[in-house]
């Protein structure tokens, strides 16, 4: 198990799973790092790092090939092109990446949360998932989905995004995740 004095949270503040990990990662008092730009709306305000413009560049991403890699089309407004970029950080930062959404047919993640997945998957990062409308855990190996009953929390920087519209199963799910990572009664 991980001393979670020694653990740190990166992730993005917003509803739903991003505050429903930052919520277990505090109680344990698992530091936080929730990374944010100007003008965006979070509900995590433990930890926030705002990235500066120059920052946000760092992390660009072409609007074609995240639409042509995710097969879908994707709005091209600044808002949701900083959010991409935001979540870039957040999976970069973190050594081991969670993500709570829905597995599609094509192997992405559903919605914007999705990008962060295939985002941990172009930067070789374990990469977990919990499919909610499945209520299973799925982990990336060799460039396919593997079914996965208790993953773990292994590495001390790790990263969590998500849908914004968290069910029940998925919040047993991570605060199962936290219990057999962190030990039971932490949070």
């Amino acid at each position: 198990m991980l001393n979670p004095a020694q653990c740190v949270l990166y992730s993005g503040g917003a509803a739903g799973a991003e505050e429903f990990f930052g919520g277990l990662a505090e109680s344990c008092g698992i530091e936080e790092v929730n990374y944010s730009f100007e003008g965006h709306q979070i509900n995590r305000l433990r930890g926030v790092r705002v990235l500066t413009s120059q920052e946000l560049m760092l992390k660009d991403v072409s609007m074609t090939y995240v639409s042509r890699l995710m097969n879908r089309e994707y709005t091209r407004a600044p808002l949701f092109r900083k959010v991409l970029q935001s979540i870039c950080w957040q999976v970069s930062s973190g050594e081991q990446v969670f993500v709570v959404g829905a597995i599609q047919q094509d192997g992405t993640v559903k919605g914007g949360t999705g990008w962060g997945a295939e985002f941990a998957k172009l930067c070789n990062k374990p990469l977990c998932v919990f499919d909610q409308p499945r209520g299973a855990w799925f982990v990336w190996k060799q460039d396919t989905w593997v079914s996965e009953e208790k993953p773990l929390v292994t590495s001390p920087r790790f990263a969590a995004t998500g849908t914004r519209f968290l069910e029940d199963n998925s919040r047993l799910a991570v605060q199962e995740l936290f219990e057999r990572s962190f030990g039971p009664g932490l949070h």
